[in-house]
């Protein structure tokens, strides 16, 4: 059991990125645009933001708190917000604005990453919900608010011209 969560919480991720990666190759060239251009703002955005609550929040790893070895071999820094997290959340968001149904399953695929990470010992439960908020409310702000700015550039017009999302 213990080798099969482990495998989970390490390896799982890429996963999800291959299922991304075959979404965008299968989409019409203006459907990728629109993945692009939601994701090389969304991405930033989403670990700009972990990285300043990580400033003003310290959540010390379990097994650090815990006195225990964890499952997984990991340094004893600030475990919040947990970066796997965060990453497939990311994906499985922008998948489900694009896709309801691979969303969903690319979520189903995140939340396997992330309680995978909490039973190994490298996360607490607080992590994970953290990340996921994090993707989600950053999310949120590209859509309602720098998107529409991006949609009114000359820049944007000229060599994207894509459909809202």
């Amino acid at each position: 059991m213990d080798n099969l969560v482990i495998f989970l919480a390490t390896y799982v991720y890429l996963f999800e990125i291959a299922i991304m990666l075959f979404y965008f190759f299968g989409q019409s060239r203006s459907i990728q645009k629109s993945i692009i251009l939601l994701s090389v703002i969304f991405f930033p955005l989403a670990y700009f933001i972990a990285q300043i609550i990580a400033v003003f929040y310290f959540d010390p790893r379990p097994f650090v708190v815990g006195n225990f070895t964890p499952l997984i071999s990991h340094a004893p820094d600030n475990g919040f917000p947990s970066d796997h997290m965060l990453l497939t959340s990311t994906i499985a968001s922008i998948l489900y604005v694009y896709n309801k149904k691979i969303g969903i399953v690319a979520w189903i695929i995140a939340l396997v990453v992330g309680l995978s990470r909490v039973y190994t010992g490298i996360h607490h439960l607080t992590d994970i919900i953290g990340s996921i908020v994090v993707a989600i409310v950053s999310l949120w702000v590209v859509r309602r608010y720098i998107l529409p700015k991006v949609f009114k550039m000359k820049l944007y017009r000229r060599y994207f011209e894509i459909e809202m999302i």
